[in-house]
């Protein structure tokens, strides 16, 4: 169980440092991949996307990120939650 719960957190960990860091590459590159930032927002770093664009003051030219990267986040951080409870009721 707790083998589960800690490769659960290191995915998430991962997922969210690499997300920082294609942003603050896409930054300095000045380019614009919507792509790889809603694959990276489905697999879990959305929170760490939005922060980082807000952070880093990155500008996509897309308005559909920009609404959908909030409402993006809720739900994961949601899925996050589930996944940690049910992971420890399962003991």
């Amino acid at each position: 169980m707790i083998l589960l719960c800690s490769l659960f957190s290191v995915y998430i960990l991962a997922v969210n440092f690499y997300a920082f860091c294609s942003i603050r590459t896409m930054r300095d590159e000045e380019q614009k991949n919507d792509k790889k930032l809603l694959l990276l927002s489905a697999m879990g770093g959305t929170a760490t996307l939005f922060a980082a664009m807000l952070l880093l003051r990155y500008r996509t030219g897309s308005m559909f990120l920009m609404i959908v990267l909030p409402l993006l986040a809720v739900i994961n951080v949601y899925c996050a939650y589930l996944g940690f409870q049910g992971i420890l009721l399962l003991r």
